[in-house]
């Protein structure tokens, strides 16, 4: 039996689309193995959002090779998709999948073709490809994928294509048979979810609604929004539902009008930030994540106090920052006045701070508050304590090693927060 072993880079969706490889190639009598050394087959979902990350990503397929030569070496994700047969010029590299192609992976492994990618521009169809992983506690459902903005920073539109969306019927299927399975929560996931529905005449709200309506699932969380497609009417809806987890991963790059404008990002920051307060005002104690670039070219020492200012009044529990990479093939890259490095380095540890203080303010509220969990399938792997997440995205760990608690939903009382953790007890 041929074994393999998969490293996964970059966002939700590749890690959704590992998972189908994985049971693609499973299905198809491989076995996957954790050890590289027991491995014959390789493969590296990548990511290319920055230079960064396709260093790594070659980094990581020469020192498998090194290790075990006659390693058949597989690169498949976005930095396959962008650079294609450019990469077959590298001698650890055997072979080159692109990110619609991977998806059915085993049908490319054994292929005398060392290079498989059609232009992904051209698809306008969603790949309706099925994932039942039962190991995990929560599932993941991909909705959507490709994006339709030309944000000045990113390549990932020409890595994932045009936007596709799969259609409402396959999603509230997927969602039943997963709660068939033993599923309480699923997160729909994506490249853009916010544009789910665009070649239907239809909007994310309309598919909250059957996932509310149609679905059997106790409870179901979103991926990353552009602010711009968060309406009154999506608040109001989603404050009267019982399944949704008031958990919102807003997209907004920047807190300064003049580097969104330059980013080609189509709002102000004062319409976030009152959306901000809107949701906070609308739920309990809702978890709001974000994304913030710091140093994008042209950013002066005064735009960034102007972020930071912005990012220290919002009401955000949680800021996910990196400093802007330049990409090959977008605008952004030959802007004039580049950041140095050190200095896109030095913002971003200001804004890591920000978040850092922002958390654990938020950590505080929470602390005496009782929140429905959903306990993990498994113990935590350190303390051996039971571990969950509550509706609001907090991990919490409870003294006990029930083991028919697993899977289950339970009411606890978050009691403390100590050395990083939350713990709670069941009610």
């Amino acid at each position: 039996m041929r074994k393999f072993n998969i490293h996964t880079m970059g966002c939700k969706s590749n890690q959704f689309e590992s998972s189908i490889i994985i049971e693609n190639l499973k299905n198809n009598g491989l076995e996957e193995v954790k050890n590289i050394n027991d491995a014959d087959v390789y493969i590296l979902n990548s990511c290319s959002v920055t230079h960064k990350s396709d260093n790594e990503a070659l980094y990581l397929l020469r020192s498998a090779k090194n290790k075990k030569t006659n390693l058949i070496t597989i690169l498949t994700g976005c930095f396959a998709q962008i650079e294609k047969e450019n990469l077959l010029e590298y001698d650890f590299i055997d072979y080159v999948i692109g990110n619609d192609e991977k998806l059915q992976m085993f049908d490319y492994i054994s292929s005398d073709e060392r290079f498989h990618a059609k232009d992904i521009m051209n698809l306008s169809e969603f790949n309706k490809v099925e994932l039942i992983d039962t190991s995990k506690t929560r599932a993941s459902l991909k909705i959507q994928d490709g994006c339709d903005n030309r944000c000045t920073y990113c390549i990932i539109w020409k890595a994932r294509g045009k936007s596709r969306s799969a259609d409402s019927k396959f999603i509230i299927e997927q969602i039943n048979n997963f709660s068939k399975l033993g599923f309480k929560e699923v997160v729909l996931t994506g490249i853009h979810i916010g544009q789910w529905g665009k070649e239907f005449g239809l909007t994310i709200l309309d598919l909250i609604k059957d996932i509310e309506e149609k679905t059997t699932i106790e409870r179901f969380r979103l991926g990353s929004l552009n602010p711009t497609e968060i309406t009154d009417e999506m608040l109001e809806y989603l404050r009267n539902s019982k399944k949704f987890c008031p958990h919102f991963h807003l997209s907004l790059q920047s807190a300064n009008d003049k580097t969104l404008r330059s980013m080609n990002r189509f709002y102000k920051t004062e319409f976030y930030l009152n959306q901000i307060e809107q949701i906070n005002k609308t739920f309990d104690l809702p978890f709001l994540g974000s994304d913030i670039i710091t140093g994008f070219a042209g950013e002066t020492n005064e735009d960034f106090e102007i972020t930071r200012k912005n990012l220290e009044k919002s009401g955000l529990t949680q800021i996910h920052t990196f400093p802007y990479s330049k990409r090959k093939g977008t605008i952004g890259e030959s802007l004039p006045d580049q950041n140095s490095d050190e200095i896109k380095n030095d913002r971003a540890t200001i804004i890591k701070n920000i978040s850092k203080q922002k958390y654990e303010e938020f950590i505080t509220k929470n602390i005496g508050k009782i929140h429905e969990v959903l306990i993990e399938k498994r113990p935590d792997k350190h303390s051996g304590n039971l571990k969950g997440v509550t509706r609001n995205y907090l991990t919490v760990q409870i003294i006990s090693d029930k083991k028919d608690l697993f899977n289950t939903l339970q009411k606890v009382k978050l009691t403390k927060y100590e050395k990083g953790i939350i713990y709670g007890e069941i009610i």
